[in-house]
């Protein structure tokens, strides 16, 4: 064909900025359609790119510049012209369709023009070009934003222009949907854990990304069975995704997010997804397994955020009803099958912890991730565990991961009705453990807390805890009037108690506790000991070994006496000053003093009647 028609003649613009596009175009067009050297085109290409990249830069660097903006938006007219002439090679097309479709979509945060433009010109690429090799360079191109472009605008025709690509995709759909999926997640989790973006911005984003949903769907609704189940899941796992993303943007409060939610929600029946499913995570196990397959793959590494997605596809029901319609479920019923089930609930609570931990979630979602774990666990659990006898081992990781996460929330929510209701949830989540473990899982936060105020909290449970079962036991002895083995089958009333104890007066690191500062955890481990000491002298019991005289003497020397000279000097220091500081260290102190005092006595009186 004759280069000269592909020229962009007829052109009176004395713009130079246009005219030294016609010569790079039509260099362009000539190197590559020539046959000639290779190294010749490539080069050409290269000086069309660096062209087109100079005017972008030029017009985002400086967003006053009304002149740059125009430029841009003639520029990047007169390329779409360009590639849209009729008489253009499908050599030529194909050759500028490995580079040009990252520098035209520089162009897209520019102005909604241009935006509009690049748009077209990634269509164009792939109405024209092998499905295939656009999929492989579009994918290139999400990989590859950086500072210098508005990185939700850049991405923009590329997530578009990948939909239609889906579409056009003739043969191995769900290994080539596979390869796109973990740059497309990849990109929009970058943008969405930046702060500095516009709810617009996001707004467009998220519309696009939900359409790549779309074209998946479409794409396996034509399929057969086998490669559609596997399409299926994929498309499940990227929705739950995407899901989690739109979550952590913005919450739940914005009326388009909401709609995001809604379009998303539609999804989970085609997808063969249930709220019980998603929130006891066996349907997301499933969906990973069908899509990584018996290869041990792991691509799908990306898909981080997959379990907090699916966890919060029903919280999203939780706040609006239309929600869990648009799902096609029965919340109620769900929440009712979780309170009946001690399994399936303990399951749940472990798919919970992925919103509990989130450092990126807002508020409102672990506000009512909490609210609905108090629905799941209303009634009287610890009776019901007396019948159940469940086995909890599976299961002790995910739920030591929840309650980890309910303490952060406990610690810093600035939220008084929160803080509140996470504590609720955390003692009934710990009411829903069998007493056989409790008393591990319950040590395992203690000793895994650098909160001081948490521990204290933790302790003061652990001393409830043990005169619940004292109590148990003393009514299990009268009904039985015998020395019983029943009895002696504590959890809490053992020694792993005095290790407790001694973890925070002796800690690991040596000396004493540092005082003021960590004094609620102090009293609170002083007041566990009093308490153990008394309760195991009164009814002549050693179950935790408190009162052997060799550890009445360790107790003695190791941990009060230190703690006494500690106190005491710290008391005498702040005794002559008047300031506020001295003040309130002496008052802080106090109560420290008196249950260390009265510890030291009980101790020396058992001493003295010892043998």
């Amino acid at each position: 064909m004759s280069t000269e028609k592909t020229e962009l003649d007829g052109s009176s613009s004395t713009n130079p900025l246009l005219l030294c596009l016609q010569q790079t175009l039509t260099s362009c067009s000539k190197s590559i359609d020539g046959g000639g050297d290779l190294s010749q085109s490539q080069t050409s290409v290269s000086e069309l790119v660096n062209f087109l990249d100079s005017v972008s830069e030029s017009a985002i660097s400086d967003p006053e510049n009304e002149v740059a903006i125009t430029n841009a938006l003639e520029v990047l007219s007169e390329t779409y012209k360009f590639l849209c002439s009729t008489s253009l090679d499908q050599e030529i097309i194909d050759a500028l369709s490995f580079e040009l479709p990252k520098s035209v979509s520089k162009f897209a945060g520019v102005s909604p023009q241009c935006l509009e433009i690049a748009d077209n010109i990634i269509d164009r690429f792939v109405e024209t070009c092998s499905p295939r090799d656009m999929l492989s360079i579009l994918c290139e191109a999400l990989d590859s934003t950086n500072k210098t472009v508005k990185a939700s605008a850049y991405v923009s025709p590329l997530i578009t222009g990948l939909s239609k690509v889906f579409l056009s995709l003739q043969r191995r759909h769900f290994e080539q949907i596979k390869v796109a999926v973990p740059a497309i997640v990849k990109v929009v989790k970058a943008i969405t854990s930046e702060s500095d973006y516009e709810d617009s911005d996001l707004e467009s984003l998220f519309d696009r990304v939900i359409n790549i949903a779309d074209s998946i769907h479409a794409v396996s609704s034509k399929l057969e069975a086998g490669t559609k189940e596997k399409l299926q899941a994929l498309h499940g796992l990227y929705v739950l995704q995407i899901l989690a993303s739109v979550s952590i943007s913005t919450g739940y409060k914005s009326s388009s997010h909401l709609a995001f939610a809604l379009r998303l929600a539609s999804f989970l029946p085609y997808c063969g997804l249930s709220y019980l499913g998603l929130l006891t995570g066996s349907d997301v196990d499933k969906m990973s397994g069908i899509v990584i397959g018996e290869d041990e793959d792991d691509s799908m590494g990306f898909l981080s955020d997959v379990y907090l997605g699916a966890s919060l596809s029903v919280i999203w029901a939780q706040i609006y009803e239309e929600v869990a319609q648009a799902a096609k479920q029965d919340l109620i019923a769900v929440k009712g099958e979780l309170q009946n089930n001690q399994t399936k609930r303990w399951q749940a609570i472990g798919m919970l912890k992925n919103i509990f931990s989130s450092i990126h979630l807002p508020w409102d979602f672990k506000r009512q991730a909490v609210d609905f774990l108090l629905s799941i666990t209303n009634g009287n659990v610890s009776e019901k565990l007396n019948i159940e006898h469940n086995d909890c081992s599976l299961y002790m990781t995910s739920l030591f991961s929840a309650l980890q996460g309910i303490t952060m929330i406990i610690m810093y929510t600035s939220d008084t009705v929160l803080r509140k209701n996470a504590f609720e949830a955390l003692k009934r989540v710990l009411a829903d453990i069998p007493d056989s473990q409790r008393f591990d899982i319950m040590k395992a936060l203690i000793t895994n807390s650098d909160s001081s105020s948490m521990i204290a909290i933790l302790l003061d449970l652990v001393r409830g805890e043990m005169q619940m079962e004292s109590t148990r036991r003393m009514q299990t002895s009268e009904v039985l009037r015998t020395d019983d083995k029943a009895c002696k089958n504590t959890s809490f009333w053992s020694t792993g108690i005095l290790e407790l104890v001694e973890s925070v007066l002796r800690p690991p690191k040596g000396g004493p506790p540092v005082l003021p500062e960590n004094g609620d955890v102090v009293l609170s481990a002083l007041n566990l000991y009093r308490f153990v000491l008394m309760k195991e002298s009164a009814e002549k019991t050693n179950y935790t070994g408190v009162m052997s005289k060799n550890n009445l003497q360790k107790a003695y020397n190791e941990w009060l006496l230190p703690l006494r000279t500690l106190v005491t000097g710290i008391a005498a220091e702040n005794k002559s000053d008047y300031d506020q500081l001295a003040i309130d260290t002496v008052c802080a102190l106090n109560p420290v003093e008196m249950v260390l005092y009265r510890c030291i006595e009980l101790v020396e009186e058992k001493l003295k009647h010892s043998t």
